[in-house]
């Protein structure tokens, strides 16, 4: 039996819908446990400036929390999911979430640069620990017509916390301080997993796998033409996005604006995620992401010329920053899928792999643009523009193979 099965016995005598009779509808509380790990990890985007100043160190040193971060969950996510393999899935689910709103609740304590960055790494380990098995129990709950939809509901929360989650933390950021805003995060945490403990049934463990065998799937061919690109997509979408404060001023953004920008962001991910699951499942991974990859270097090659120039077009670029929200974010249910379509039988594997994907993309992002944002705006959007770009030939050339194999 795969790891990601639940039998249907199992699932009766847990109380747990069976697919087809409310099992999609069942990974909405999953779902807002991501909108926690999502509000947390995205949230200092919107007060990086004040943070910066407050803490002494420059606006890509604080930038640089958020690559902590990222690192922390992409090398810590497959070694939680080995530890961890055993445990309820709920009692994993709630440890989890309590984890993450302590950490938040030491990051706003934090005197300095230093025991940010220490409570950023154990943020990471909560969140390592909460997203992939929630995208496993949620792909494990419906039939596999549906598992596209169910994981992008899931993926959703993560969505929903961008659209949501960091406009309201940039306003309580704005308003009370970022220290205030992590420590509203920290209590959303701890909140949504009381919820989490009290409407989710009793799930069991899976078999533990040892980390060497883990880490063998990324032997497959076929794993190895899916993976990177994870990296890549998200990488191209985060290194404007880690500075998005900075670089929507050069676009001509006044500050009243930002909260409005950071929202339409959001909502085209929000968008693009419930977008990408519902075409997955109709059209196919590999047409929805080269629409997704296509309107990334689109709406971030626009941005790169608007910067450049002395024009002011707010509507315009209103547009692309939703355009480009919904192409960063349309990405993972597909390449989820994917995924799990080459390894069915790691299905729970896989999905922890590509969530250390996003985060090492998210972090390869955050060190990119602290690089080019010495040179301006105009060297981080074009950036994310190439890098859109690599991930659309990437993914071309890899299914093109693939196809050829098949």
């Amino acid at each position: 039996m795969s790891n990601i099965s639940i039998s249907s016995d199992r699932r009766k005598a847990d109380g747990q819908a069976l697919p087809g009779q409310g099992g999609l509808s069942s990974t909405l509380v999953l779902a807002l446990g991501t909108f926690a790990v999502g509000t947390d990890a995205f949230v200092v985007a919107g007060f990086l400036p004040s943070m910066a100043e407050e803490l002494h160190v420059s606006t890509a040193a604080a930038g640089q929390s958020v690559t902590v971060f990222a690192a922390a969950y992409a090398l810590l996510s497959p070694v939680l999911a080995t530890v961890t393999a055993r445990l309820p899935r709920r009692a994993l689910l709630v440890g989890a979430l309590v984890t993450l709103g302590l950490a938040n609740l030491c990051s706003a304590l934090a005197p300095n640069l230093t025991v940010l960055i220490v409570s950023r790494v154990l943020a990471a380990a909560g969140a390592a620990a909460y997203t992939p098995s929630a995208g496993a129990v949620s792909a494990a709950l419906v039939r596999p017509e549906f598992r596209a939809r169910a994981l992008a509901v899931v993926i959703g929360g993560l969505t929903v916390a961008t659209a949501l989650g960091v406009p309201l933390g940039t306003l309580a950021g704005h308003w009370l301080g970022w220290r205030s805003a992590l420590a509203i995060v920290a209590g959303l945490c701890v909140l949504i997993a009381a919820g989490v403990r009290l409407i989710m049934p009793v799930l069991p463990g899976n078999p533990r796998v040892p980390l060497r065998t883990r880490f063998a799937v990324l032997r497959r061919p076929a794993v190895l033409a899916v993976l990177p690109l994870t990296v890549l997509g998200m990488g191209a979408g985060y290194t404007a996005y880690a500075y998005s404060v900075p670089v929507l001023r050069a676009v001509r953004v006044p500050d009243s604006t930002d909260l409005w920008m950071l929202f339409l962001y959001g909502l085209g991910a929000v968008l693009g995620n419930l977008a990408s699951g519902y075409a997955t499942d109709r059209w196919g991974s590999v047409r929805v992401l080269t629409t997704g990859y296509t309107a990334m270097v689109l709406a971030l090659a626009l941005l790169t010329w608007i910067a450049a120039t002395d024009v002011s077009l707010l509507p315009v670029v209103g547009v692309l920053v939703l355009l480009w929200g919904a192409s960063s974010w349309c990405q993972t249910p597909a390449q989820q899928h994917r995924l799990i379509e080459v390894a069915p039988q790691e299905a729970p594997l896989v999905v922890s792999l590509n969530s250390s994907g996003i985060y090492l993309g998210i972090g390869l992002g955050t060190v990119l643009g602290g690089i080019a944002l010495p040179h301006g705006a105009t060297a981080v959007y074009g950036l994310g523009a190439v890098l859109a770009l690599a991930a659309l030939l990437f993914l071309r050339v890899t299914a093109r193979a693939a196809a050829r194999t098949g």
